[in-house]
């Protein structure tokens, strides 16, 4: 792999990103996000987004039935989504990070988890409003992950304004919104799970 300067916009290879070592991008760039092979530098959160991001995973994990499916929440976990068709090599990598994603518990594999994950989370931020609303939600649609979450905060950027869910319609491949959670989240699939907003977002 050739030597990437920390100030380039540097674009990878599938082959280049899959024999780097685990740790490589996040030493030389920070984090990022690969996007149609273009490493995307991503700004550091807030600490209400944080807040919001550790506590709902852990509801979340808590909320999984012993009895019922083996389901794995995870946090900020490479995804790769579908290439995108170019001829150029390096223009076709797309790997993304949610902020939470429940799957089952096969093995993790970056190539195939997006076919595993049951429910997708972000928690939108300043610099990732556009993303969030519009590249992810059409690749995690087209991934096929049943159920999308789009936590919204209020004008202060400190409390939870809403968070929106998307399910996919009968296509498999688009989604429709299903509810405007506003003062709480309650969700009935993957897990069964109600908690209020300000228990996310509570200093």
């Amino acid at each position: 792999m050739s030597v990437m300067h920390p100030d380039e916009h540097p674009r990878l290879t599938v082959e280049e990103f899959l024999t780097a070592e685990p740790d490589m991008f996040s030493t030389t760039f920070g984090d990022v996000e690969i996007v149609d092979g273009l490493v995307v530098r991503l700004l550091a959160q807030t600490e209400a987004h944080s807040r919001v991001v550790r506590r709902l995973a852990a509801a979340l994990d808590d909320a999984r039935d012993p009895a019922g499916p083996c389901l794995r929440v995870s946090s900020d976990v490479a995804v790769r989504f579908a290439d995108s068709e170019d001829r150029r090599v390096d223009h076709r990598l797309n790997i993304r990070y949610p902020d939470i994603f429940v799957r089952d518990c096969e093995p993790y594999d970056v190539n195939t988890v997006r076919d595993h994950i049951a429910l997708v989370v972000e928690v939108v931020s300043k610099s990732t409003v556009d993303a969030d609303t519009t590249e992810k939600y059409k690749a995690y649609a087209r991934a096929g992950i049943p159920v999308y979450l789009i936590v919204h905060f209020d004008k202060s950027w400190e409390a939870i304004d809403r968070i929106e869910e998307y399910r996919l319609d009968w296509s498999g491949l688009r989604y429709m919104p299903h509810k405007v959670h506003r003062t709480a989240l309650v969700l009935d699939t993957p897990v069964t799970l109600a908690i209020t907003f300000d228990a996310l977002h509570r200093p």
